[in-house]
């Protein structure tokens, strides 16, 4: 009787290891077919005309081999007038084997004083798949203007 109560635990002791890792499985899987969503730094945040902003933006969560986030197009909006748009040629999307971008960055240089709300667009054709924004504060220098 000791034998079959011992073989007993254990296969109940394995089958719940496998159930864990079953789970453990989806939960990484829920994670991982989540869309990306976008970070947006503008560094420095403040400061006198003119003044030279660098904007960093960061792809997080999702997979690597995002279809939807492979080869997009990058849309800077600065909030003063200037719009800058690039991309990229790339090779067919593969899935599995395609890797999206994780980091972007541009420099800007606003010569007004004032509020500028930066807006950051990734794009594939002329659907935005995600946006991020920012708020940036320009103050009077003395050379305003040139």
């Amino acid at each position: 009787m000791n034998y079959q109560r011992r073989a007993l635990c254990t296969f109940t002791a394995v089958v719940a290891a496998l159930i864990g890792s079953v789970q453990l499985s989806g939960a990484q899987r829920d994670a991982a077919d989540k869309k990306p969503s976008l970070s947006l730094k503008a560094t420095p945040p403040a400061g006198f005309a003119p003044l030279r902003v660098h904007l960093s933006v960061d792809v997080k969560g999702g997979t690597n081999d995002s279809a939807e986030f492979y080869c997009p197009t990058r849309h800077w909006d600065w909030d003063d007038g200037t719009i800058s748009e690039n991309s990229e040629d790339c090779n067919p999307y593969e899935a599995g084997k395609s890797e999206i971008g994780r980091r972007y960055s541009a420099d800007h240089t606003f010569r007004l004083s004032g509020e500028y709300r930066l807006t950051f667009r990734l794009k594939q054709k002329d659907k935005v798949i995600s946006s991020a924004t920012t708020t940036i504060t320009v103050r009077a220098g003395a050379q305003e203007g040139y």
